[in-house]
């Protein structure tokens, strides 16, 4: 897909929202629908209703409707698609997500892989671990997530997703 067909994905967000999903970059099937997450071998929406994190499952064209429950989404590249190793470099605007967390100031983000913590963080994912991330308390909690992209699969576990779910729960 030519760089100039790459269809952004939407940031959601609001003020204060109880938690933000944070990927690298939209799918090459998200970009072209406009729908986070849908690809349909992704895990990411029965994994969210699976952790508790949502009352039901929801569909990808279903994604601005979880606004109404205090989440949010968006990418560090919301110019790039593709698989996180298809994503330019120069795509990448992490101080652009840390002026977006500063401005909205969400209580809990998630990185949905460790490749797009790595990136946050400055440092290689084989350092990262999963789950909750020791923080200082000028952020906000910050979560890292195996990826729910199909082509991670043998990454997948629920476990930090559910975690996740239960600190959620925890902070209504």
């Amino acid at each position: 897909m030519p760089a100039s067909a790459v269809h952004r994905l939407p940031d959601q967000l609001l003020p204060n929202l109880r938690l933000v999903f944070v990927g690298t970059a939209a799918s090459t099937r998200s970009a072209e629908l406009g729908h986070y997450y849908a690809h349909p071998g992704n895990r990411f929406w029965g994994a969210l209703h699976e952790a508790g994190i949502t009352p039901r499952r929801y569909q990808p064209s279903e994604f601005a409707a979880l606004i109404a429950l205090g989440i949010g989404f968006t990418d560090l590249s919301k110019s790039g698609a593709g698989m996180d190793h298809q994503i330019a470099a120069e795509t990448i605007d992490v101080p652009g997500f840390k002026a977006k967390i500063e401005q909205f100031r969400p209580r809990t983000i998630a990185f949905t892989s460790k490749k797009a913590a790595s990136l946050f963080y400055g440092r290689p994912s084989s350092g990262i671990a999963l789950g909750r991330q020791p923080r200082d308390e000028s952020s906000p909690e910050i979560f890292v997530l195996p990826s729910p992209s199909g082509a991670a699969s043998g990454h997948w576990t629920l476990e930090p997703w559910r975690e996740l779910g239960n600190w959620i729960a925890g902070t209504k």
